[in-house]
């Protein structure tokens, strides 16, 4: 932390907001190296993505004409007021509902990713693929042992995916 960011008084002395600022980004650094870090901040930040995505998913659902939906009689024959609780109510629960799923696959993988790299004790493609396997069969077990082969193989595919491309090497132009 020998930046001239975190050092403004210009001398060797540091103030009081900058040791608190080290302080702060230091907690953090420890908390992001945990595995029981990581899995909460997983999914806390996947149960807002999740209630903001089904929110949105939510609200595109209102798009489609009326005369396409079989309720909608029951709807448009209430109250605006009344069809507008009705719609919010629906919203919120809704996104509710996509909140805690993104939370529970983000905590899940999360931990069991690096649960994986403390075992291993390596940082590579393995670690994803692994924890992509075990999320998606225990996602998917449930539904028995054949839907839990195809989630572990979808979420392992799916993690390779997406670490190859974080992973590759950025472009020198």
């Amino acid at each position: 932390m020998n930046n001239p960011a975190f050092n403004t008084s210009g001398g060797g002395e540091m103030s009081a907001q900058d040791a608190q600022t080290q302080a702060a980004v230091k907690s953090m650094q420890t908390l992001m190296e945990s595995c029981p870090g990581k899995t909460v901040v997983s999914g806390v930040m996947g149960f807002a993505l999740g209630g903001a995505f089904g929110l949105f998913m939510a609200s595109m659902q209102y798009d489609t004409p009326l005369s396409t939906n079989p309720t909608a009689a029951n709807i448009t024959s209430l109250p605006l007021r009344e069809q507008l609780r009705q719609g919010f109510k629906d919203m919120g629960a809704r996104s509710f509902s996509s909140a805690k799923n993104f939370g529970k696959v983000g905590a899940i993988f999360a931990g069991t990713e690096c649960c994986v790299e403390g075992f291993r004790a390596k940082n590579d493609l393995k670690n994803g693929v692994i924890a992509g396997c075990i999320t998606g069969g225990v996602l998917a077990a449930p539904a028995g042992p054949q839907a839990a082969a195809v989630g572990c193989a979808g979420f392992a595919a799916f993690s390779l995916a997406i670490d190859a491309y974080m992973r590759r090497p950025a472009d020198s132009d």
